[in-house]
C-alpha cells in the first residue's frame, strides 16, 4: 500500500483555501497538516526566519529578499492574497494633506519597509504620483522578515517596542501611515485619521484600467529541502490549490451564502471590471506583469540587489502541453 508524505502548511483561512482545509480537495500523494491561526506577519517570520513549516503562504516582498540572499526557499505561482492598496494610505486630518504630493517632506509610518503592501504603496507613490521616496522620513514599527542592507541615504527610524504607528498618527507624531490593514483609529472613526484617497475605489479601478494590475501580496513558499527530496510536490500542490479555488469560486457564485444585500451586484461588478478570474494562478501574462512590477519596485527601493527573473523565483508547474486536464500552460 502506497504511503503519502506528510507536510505542514501554514496559510490563511480563506474561501479559496477552505476546500483544502475541510478535506474536500486533497493534494495527490500528500497529507497536509494545515495551520491557520496566526496573523500574516507572524507566519512570514516563522517560515523565513526559522523554517517552521514545509509550505507557507508568504509575503511576496519578503520572498524576493529571501531569494536575493540565497535563503533555502522556493515558491510556486499560487497567489492566495491580492489587494488594491490605495485605500490603505492614511493621513492625520490636521496636517493639511490633500493629495499624494503633500507627503513630500513628511513623516510616514509603516509596519516594515519590506511588508508587501507597503512595497506596493511606496511604488505607487513614486511611480504613479511622483512622490520621491527619499523625500519622506520613514518610521518602521517591527523589523523585516529578512535582514537586508538598506540604502544609506534612506531616512529611516526604527521605533521602540512601546511605539505604534497607528497611535502616533492619531496623536499627530506622524503625518501619514501606510498599512497592510485598516488601522484601529480609522475603524473607530477617529476624526483625526482619514484616507489619503477618500474615493479610493475609483482610484483603484482607474489604476487597474491603466495597468491591468490587481496587486499580488503573497506567494506560496516551500522549503528547498522539500523540493529537492520530492520534486513532484510543486506540481501536485499547484493542482490542489487551483482545484480548491475553482470549487470555492463556484460556491461563492451563490448569493444566499453571504449576508450582504447587494453581494451579487458586487460579484458582477468585479467580473465586469477585473474579468472572470482575477485570482488566477500560474505565470500568465497578467501575473508576469504584476510580479515584474513588484520586483521592479523592490529593486528600486533597495530591498533586493538585482531584478530576479521570474523563472528563478518560481518552480515550473507545467506538465507539458496537452497533458493533465486543465493544467496546461
Amino acid at each position: 500500500m502506497s504511503k503519502n508524505i506528510a507536510l505542514t502548511l501554514a496559510c490563511g483561512d480563506y474561501e479559496i483555501t477552505r476546500p483544502l482545509l475541510e478535506g474536500k480537495v486533497r493534494a495527490d500523494g500528500i497529507d497536509l497538516t494545515i495551520v491557520t491561526k496566526m496573523d500574516s506577519a507572524t507566519r512570514h517570520w516563522r517560515f523565513l526566519r526559522h523554517g517552521e513549516f514545509d509550505v507557507a503562504e508568504v509575503s511576496g516582498s519578503s520572498y524576493l529578499a529571501a531569494r536575493d540572499n540565497n535563503l533555502p526557499f522556493r515558491a510556486i505561482p499560487v497567489f492566495l492574497h491580492r489587494r488594491f492598496r490605495h485605500g490603505f494610505m492614511f493621513i492625520n486630518t490636521t496636517k493639511d494633506i490633500k493629495k499624494p504630493a503633500d507627503l513630500i517632506g513628511r513623516k510616514v509610518g509603516v509596519k516594515t519597509l519590506m511588508t508587501t503592501a507597503v512595497l506596493w504603496m511606496r511604488g505607487l507613490l513614486e511611480n504613479e504620483y511622483n512622490v520621491p521616496l527619499k523625500s519622506i522620513e520613514w518610521f518602521s514599527e517591527i523589523n523585516n522578515d529578512v535582514d537586508v542592507a538598506l540604502p544609506k541615504d534612506l531616512k529611516l527610524t526604527e521605533l521602540p517596542d512601546d511605539k505604534s504607528v497607528e497611535t502616533m498618527l492619531a496623536d499627530g507624531e506622524l503625518d501619514a501611515v501606510l498599512h497592510s490593514d485598516l488601522i484601529k483609529p480609522f475603524v473607530a472613526k477617529d476624526a483625526r485619521v482619514a484616507r489619503l484617497f477618500p474615493d479610493h475605489k475609483s482610484e483603484e479601478i482607474a489604476y487597474y484600467r491603466k495597468t491591468g494590475i490587481f496587486p499580488i501580496m503573497h506567494v506560496l513558499g516551500l522549503k528547498q529541502a522539500v523540493v529537492e527530496q520530492y520534486p513532484w510536490v510543486a506540481i501536485n500542490l499547484f493542482k490542489a490549490f487551483d482545484e480548491a479555488k475553482t470549487v470555492a469560486m463556484q460556491r461563492m457564485q451563490n448569493p444566499r451564502i453571504v449576508p450582504l444585500a447587494w453581494y451579487r451586484d458586487a460579484w458582477e461588478e468585479q467580473e465586469n471590471i477585473l474579468g472572470p478570474d482575477p485570482w488566477e494562478y500560474g505565470l500568465t501574462d497578467k501575473n508576469r506583469k504584476n510580479l515584474e512590477t513588484l520586483i521592479g519596485y523592490s529593486h528600486e527601493q533597495g530591498l533586493i540587489k538585482r531584478r530576479i527573473p521570474l523563472d528563478e523565483l518560481f518552480l515550473n508547474v507545467s506538465q507539458g502541453s496537452g497533458r493533465g486536464d486543465k493544467f496546461t500552460f
